[in-house]
């Protein structure tokens, strides 16, 4: 490990002490130092938040200027289901105060606006960028704006539909390596 590199705290290490067991306390670091922007608080959407609160991302940024309606109630297991409780709040705003809930160590803020507006220098903030609910034209223009950058933006849409889902996943430059594994011949006759 570089003489650079932080340590986890002992906070960090008791609370993702099963992740490091997983995953090693390197990547619970990087895990840790990643940012994200999500747009569109559906139901799938919601659940993968929660999912990287829980795992410790370094912050989550939310930006859906919906307001609630009966759809996003059925949906959406973030927004609180009191009556008031979304009066005069958008999805991003309630969906944000139930994710600090989950995990307090991790960075979760609200973007007002519509993404799209926004300028390449917004983008480079974040490592990961995940889209729902808007419409294609959207998806290719902040896609197109992310590929103009400098910094490799891992890019996802995600939707669901009815029983049907869609996910599209842009990691530019991603490199891979192909494993082959070989018969092993085991001996069962003994």
């Amino acid at each position: 490990m570089g003489g650079d590199e932080e340590q986890l705290t002992e906070q960090e290490t008791a609370l993702y002490d099963r992740q490091i067991r997983v995953w090693g306390a390197d990547a619970q670091r990087r895990l840790s130092k990643s940012h994200f922007l999500v747009h569109g608080m559906k139901g799938i959407v919601a659940e993968f938040c929660k999912n990287i609160v829980l795992a410790g991302v370094g912050s989550v940024t939310l930006v859906d200027d919906r307001m609630v309606t009966e759809e996003a109630l059925s949906a959406n297991f973030l927004i609180p289901p009191e009556e008031n409780a979304g009066r005069g709040k958008t999805l991003a705003e309630l969906c944000c105060d139930s994710l600090k809930e989950f995990n307090p160590m991790v960075l979760v803020s609200v973007e007002k606006g519509d993404v799209s507006t926004f300028g390449g220098e917004f983008f480079e903030k974040f490592d990961a960028i995940i889209l729902s609910s808007c419409s294609l034209v959207k998806k290719k223009l902040i896609n197109q704006k992310c590929r103009k950058l400098s910094k490799r933006i891992a890019f996802y849409t995600v939707d669901c539909r009815d029983s049907t889902g869609e996910i599209f996943v842009d990691l530019q430059n991603y490199k891979y390596s192909k494993v082959t594994l070989l018969p092993v011949k085991v001996n069962c006759s003994q």
